[in-house]
């Protein structure tokens, strides 16, 4: 593991208790005090901020379009990238069974460690740094967030992309149904042309499993853009 110190030049925050930066970085795999809770507490700092940001900025919006663009924003996916940007995987303690099968490259505990970071910034300099720091990772998102594209529903995001680029529509196919007819589940099957693997969703209306299955092919576009 690299130096903390480096580590708290890359955030852009010194810590006055080093030990809560300690913490963060700390794996459950590594030792029973780990960033666990900490990594509870950023979650909700992190929507606290964004929450608040999001409503500064669409005076105009409703709470689903607010909700929408907040959980665009604050996905795992999202912190992952976010944490991979600032080379948290290096900084993170793990135990020897983690290292030896790459966990500081996992999505889920690098996305739980940025999250820890943030619970980890507000104990130390208060809601004020915790904002700071957020605002500033999620500046160019935030900048790029467009309320009228996340009112659309997931279908009619990809129908748009792919007519867009002068490409075929996505096919949906059903391929199972169980339970009986007043608590039936779906399951559909989806393809695009542009991308090989075939996504499947399971709803409990065909609809809804397929706005999942668009869903799923779109972030398999946004990761390949």
């Amino acid at each position: 593991m690299q130096n903390k110190n480096a580590l708290s030049k890359i955030l852009g925050y010194s810590f006055n208790d080093s030990t809560l930066l300690e913490t963060a970085i700390t794996h459950r795999s590594a030792d029973s005090q780990n960033n666990e809770r900490l990594e509870f507490l950023g979650d909700s700092v992190l929507s606290l901020v964004i929450s608040t940001e999001l409503f500064s900025r669409f005076p105009a919006c409703n709470e689903g379009v607010l909700s929408r663009m907040r959980s665009s924003l604050v996905k795992g996916e999202t912190l992952s990238e976010l944490a991979k940007d600032i080379n948290l995987g290096e900084y993170i303690r793990l135990g020897s069974g983690e290292l030896k099968s790459g966990g500081y490259r996992r999505a889920s505990i690098l996305a739980d460690a940025y999250e820890a970071v943030i619970g980890a910034i507000y104990l130390d300099g208060g809601i004020a740094q915790a904002e700071k720091f957020i605002l500033s990772q999620f500046k160019v998102r935030l900048d790029k967030i467009d309320p009228e594209e996340i009112s659309k529903d997931p279908k009619t995001r990809l129908q748009e992309y792919l007519q867009a680029r002068g490409l075929p529509l996505p096919v949906y196919d059903v391929i199972s149904i169980t339970g009986k007819s007043h608590d039936q589940t779906f399951t559909v099957e989806g393809r695009v042309d542009i991308v090989s693997k075939i996504v499947k969703a399971k709803g409990k209306s065909r609809r809804y499993a397929e706005q999942q299955v668009a869903q799923q092919i779109l972030e398999l576009l946004d990761n390949d853009s």
